[in-house]
């Protein structure tokens, strides 16, 4: 995941672990010999087309949305194409009230000609307090969030893991993040909710308590599910 950073000099570009409270005390449990956050990475405002998400200061979220305001009101002078004309002032009308574009309803013809315009309100715009940067790693966490992303972990003898998934995807689309191969040869998801898990002091207890649930590939993925995926190798 790549978050572009707007009017935040403090904060260095480049990779980072997101650490998580939740998959420590997994690995608590279970006591693997590797741990793996989540990691994201942090771009600058150039590479802002590309990003998943971005984080501004609270004050610059007014000129991502004037940056917007100034594509579409120049783009709506050029077209003759009357449903981009209706879309273009639907974006606009949005954008001044001051809101972001990120979260409002389009269909599905809307969203293939917004595709192509690289608007910054379009997606998921976090800002950070002054005092949130003291905190980093829960800034990210937030923006992750904001983002719309969850994780699900899974958790072994050899490894406790975090995996960065969309929130709403199947667990057959979940499977295909950690291998394409367990994706294309999935039969099942063995599925134990983080709350099951750590109430029942682990995947043992948790299956003993009728708690382990098998899934099939529809099955919509929940922040923090503990899951093994059973496939044809």
């Amino acid at each position: 995941m790549k978050i572009s950073v707007f009017s935040l000099p403090d904060i260095k570009l480049g990779k980072y672990n997101v650490k998580d409270s939740r998959l420590d005390e997994v690995d608590k449990i279970t006591k693997a010999k590797k741990k793996t956050y989540i990691q994201v990475e942090l771009v600058g405002e150039d590479a802002a087309i590309d990003a998943d998400a971005i984080l501004a200061a609270k004050d610059s979220a007014a000129d991502l949305i004037l940056k917007d305001i100034d594509f579409v009101e120049t783009r709506l002078s050029r077209s003759t194409d009357e449903k981009e004309k209706a879309l273009l002032s639907k974006l606009k009308g949005t954008l001044e009230k001051e809101e972001f574009i990120f979260g409002k309803e389009f269909n599905e013809d809307e969203k293939k000609l917004m595709a192509s315009y690289g608007l910054l309100t379009a997606k998921a715009v976090v800002t950070a307090q002054a005092q949130e940067l003291e905190d980093l790693n829960g800034l990210l966490a937030k923006a992750v969030a904001g983002a719309e992303y969850i994780s699900f972990f899974t958790t072994g003898e050899k490894e406790t893991r975090a995996w960065l998934i969309k929130k709403g995807i199947s667990a057959w689309e979940a499977a295909g993040t950690i291998h394409s191969d367990i994706q294309q040869g999935f039969i099942r998801a063995e599925i134990i909710s983080f709350n099951d898990f750590i109430q029942s002091g682990g995947e043992t207890g948790a299956k003993q308590a009728g708690k382990q649930r098998l899934e099939q590939k529809n099955y919509v993925m929940q922040d923090c599910d503990l899951v093994n995926f059973r496939f044809n190798k």
